[in-house]
């Protein structure tokens, strides 16, 4: 009923709510005893299901695990003390406790964890009474009410440091012409397009980028920190603002679909605590997956017309992780890598305008969709003409008759090494290792031009070895599985 009556923008809230409860599993944890069943059972308790999930599941090692949908347990005695989860981040206490079991107790919310700015102690029965005596004795603290500093912390503390973080963060992006004001009140297609201008003055360099997503990442730590705390729906609006503008920043570097990306703002902002208004659907353009598909002179244009930081960085992100696979492939490739880093170093420092880079970059992505189509100009597989430019670059140079001649020995040592000898593990075993040195040294010995002097010989052996080694994980894996 609340959901049905409640206003359009609190809806969006109250759904993720409860997408978040139905999705949520608990459990709960206890001693066994030796009269349970009855006990239990003689106060309209049912033990037997929760004793049964206990004995034949892991409830432990998913509990552990931050992906499990194993969110919640009621643990009484179990799980106190020695049991390590450091994504742990809420502890409910509700019985007494003193000292050592006390202190256990709040180390199992202490623990550092990726994305984890702190832990949350709710105390019903005045345990924290008993604190300083605790730490008195096992912390170092000075015991009663002195000065001495402590791991336990009001949350106010924390509420404060997220409000220094952002009006960091809100001034970082003022001081860049970006007015979050004037965004959080636009509807629509017109929010759309700040949010969009807003991204382009965000990525004016890798600096400014860099700079903006650490301090967004520091608002979303601390922000989770303080929920459920009723404070966060105060601050919602700048922190699910900055949260928005560098999930968007991230989308240009993810090889995903933008819709993908921002469907995972929930790694920055709880939705349960505060809606997100910023994410509206719209036609998002199609993200660039293959450099055969691109069609250069309308991404001219586009850059043309458009956000042009925006748009060279979507292209920049391609290629840098389009290189990264085409070298791990084929590591003669590495030299394209190289003019890509320059590329970037040389425009981070200020020596080229984006229009320049932009250029660059489509040369760059010209010249990579030629390169790969080179192993079907050559009548080799991608894995065959690894090893070709590793026989051929950057010497000897060879007639086509001598090219063809090393063509045939590249096919015959894989056909062989994938048949016999890359049997799973191998990297591992040092009898394996040396029959595979062996098999390249026998077929380059057999087959190869006699352009190949001893010297030449022994060096294309050991740098065929070494490319053999990192790319064939043997028992059928390699960096070519799935590799078209």
């Amino acid at each position: 009923k609340a959901l049905a009556t409640a206003p359009e923008e609190e809806r969006e809230m109250l759904e993720a709510r409860i997408a978040q409860m139905e999705k949520t599993d608990m459990a709960v944890i206890v001693s066994q005893g030796q009269n349970e069943v009855a006990e239990l059972a003689a106060k309209g308790l049912d033990i037997k299901p929760h004793r049964k999930r206990m004995v034949e599941e892991d409830l432990d090692e998913k509990f552990k695990d931050p992906a499990d949908p194993l969110r919640l347990v009621f643990v009484c005695a179990m799980w106190i003390t020695g049991f390590d989860v450091p994504s742990c981040s809420t502890i409910y206490l509700d019985k007494p406790m003193k000292n050592h079991t006390l202190m256990q107790t709040i180390a199992r919310a202490n623990r550092r964890n990726p994305g984890k700015e702190a832990g949350l102690i709710v105390d019903y029965v005045g345990v924290f009474r008993r604190l300083q005596d605790a730490l008195a004795i096992y912390g170092g603290a000075t015991g009663g009410e002195g000065d001495g500093d402590t791991p336990i912390k009001e949350k106010a503390e924390l509420v404060e440091y997220l409000k220094h973080l952002l009006a960091q963060a809100v001034a970082f992006c003022t001081e860049r012409g970006i007015e979050p004001e004037r965004i959080r009140s636009a509807q629509g297609f017109e929010r759309i397009a700040l949010l969009d201008d807003a991204v382009e003055k965000l990525i004016e360099s890798d600096d400014t980028k860099k700079a903006f997503l650490s301090l967004a990442a520091g608002v979303s730590r601390v922000y989770r920190a303080i929920l459920p705390d009723p404070i966060a729906g105060e601050v919602s609006p700048d922190a699910v603002l900055v949260s928005v503008l560098a999930q968007k920043i991230k989308s240009l570097t993810l090889p995903t679909d933008i819709s993908q990306v921002m469907e995972q703002v929930e790694d920055l902002l709880d939705q349960s605590v505060a809606p997100v208004p910023y994410i509206i659907g719209g036609e998002e353009e199609e993200p660039l997956i293959d450099l055969s598909q691109i069609d250069f002179e309308k991404l001219r244009e586009k850059f043309a017309t458009g956000r042009k930081r925006t748009k060279a960085e979507k292209l920049r992100a391609l290629l840098h992780q389009k290189l990264e696979e085409m070298v791990t492939r084929n590591g003669s490739r590495i030299d394209f890598l190289e003019r890509f880093q320059k590329l970037i170093e040389s425009y981070n420092a200020g020596s080229q305008n984006i229009e320049a880079l932009f250029a660059a970059l489509v040369r760059l992505a010209q010249e990579l969709t030629e390169e790969e189509q080179r192993a079907m100009r050559e009548g080799l597989t991608e894995e065959e003409l690894a090893l070709f430019d590793i026989l051929t670059k950057p010497e000897p140079a060879l007639t086509e008759k001598e090219k063809a001649a090393v063509k045939k020995v590249c096919k015959a040592l894989l056909e062989t090494l994938k048949a016999e000898k890359l049997v799973l593990d191998w990297r591992s075993k040092p009898r394996a290792r040396g029959d595979v040195r062996l098999t390249i040294e026998t077929v380059f010995d057999e087959g190869l031009p006699e352009k190949y002097d001893e010297h030449l010989y022994e060096a294309k052996c050991s740098a065929a070895f070494n490319h053999i080694f990192t790319s064939y994980a043997g028992g059928g894996e390699s960096v070519y599985e799935g590799a078209g």
